[in-house]
């Protein structure tokens, strides 16, 4: 019987992407009881007969939604039934977190509790179900934010422990692979709420495009992420390069050696001193990083720029510093 194009395609793509790991390696699946993460486990699980990999399925409930801990127990079922060698369920807590909304804070307590369980099983790496659906959407929300070239690369393929096999998957593949497979998938609300922006994106913005652009735009949305990455990492390398070069012992920069780097490099530099002297990423914004360029390239005798995380920009005696203004 030949194998349906969409199991194919899921397949492949776990295939290909942990195709560095050894035998007897533990991989961690997490998995939402959606579509992208049951076709993700299911492939991970068929794959790792020939890899010989043990597979774990990890599943988080984060509480916001009525009867949340039976849908936990229904995916950790699932994922048994899948074929995972070991599922394993957390709930967590999800507050208000400063400066950051409910989407947000979900996924900073979701990571905190993958890393316990990736420590908890030994894993060589953890999965996550990203679709190229998914990566088309990050680059569109960078782009209406402003929020420069590295929002605008998107998801990263790869990072720490953490592996997206499917972003040159589409949803539709997920979702055709899992009907296939006779697997039952759970739709979760909030993908159906506009009040999200990720939900108008995808449920207005993209369809108007390739309505009146032509078919096509996530995948063409999704390469350019892929490119402007390399580019992106490769300035960020160099920016880390330099700043190494250039910080003195007590975190300052000389400003004479900060205006003979260009732009481009010169604000990477700046923004790694904010983030070296506390400054919280997720408040860090460029016009935070343009204010402090300007105590380099329009000195005008300012006193501070003031940063977030209690932090201020200072420059004294031909040194710019960035230290806490309590």
């Amino acid at each position: 019987m030949k194998l349906h194009p969409s199991v194919a395609a899921v397949r492949v793509a776990v295939r290909r992407d942990l195709g560095d790991l050894s035998p007897g390696d533990t991989v961690v699946v997490a998995c939402s009881g959606g579509p992208d993460s049951l076709a993700l486990l299911a492939a991970t699980v068929h794959e790792a007969r020939a890899g010989g990999w043990r597979v774990v399925g990890a599943t988080v409930d984060h509480g916001l939604q009525e009867g949340s801990a039976e849908h936990a127990e229904r995916v950790v079922a699932q994922m048994g039934a899948l074929g995972a060698d070991e599922t394993l369920t957390a709930r967590v807590q999800v507050g208000a977190d400063a400066g950051i909304g409910p989407e947000a804070a979900a996924r900073r307590a979701r990571y905190a509790v993958l890393e316990q369980v990736a420590d908890h099983v030994g894993a060589a790496a953890v999965l996550l179900g990203h679709t190229r659906d998914d990566q088309a959407e990050t680059v569109l929300l960078g782009l209406a934010r402003g929020s420069g070239g590295r929002s605008l690369a998107g998801m990263r393929r790869r990072f720490d422990r953490y592996r997206r096999p499917l972003l040159d998957v589409s949803r539709d593949d997920t979702v055709t692979a899992c009907q296939v497979e006779g697997i039952e998938t759970w739709d979760d609300p909030h993908n159906l709420d506009p009040g999200f922006a990720r939900v108008r994106v995808r449920r207005t913005v993209l369809p108007v495009l390739e309505e009146q652009l032509g078919p096509g735009i996530a995948a063409t949305l999704a390469r350019t992420a892929d490119q402007l990455r390399a580019d992106s990492d490769l300035l960020d390398d160099l920016a880390e390069a330099t700043y190494a070069d250039l910080v003195t012992a007590d975190g300052a920069l000389p400003v004479e050696a900060l205006e003979g780097v260009p732009d481009a490099m010169r604000r990477r530099v700046l923004r790694l001193a904010a983030l070296a002297a506390g400054a919280p990423a997720a408040e860090l914004f460029h016009e935070h990083v343009l204010a402090l360029d300007s105590l380099v390239t329009a000195w005008r005798g300012q006193k501070w720029i003031d940063l977030p995380g209690h932090l201020r920009g200072t420059r004294r005696d031909g040194v710019l510093r960035v230290e806490s203004s309590r």
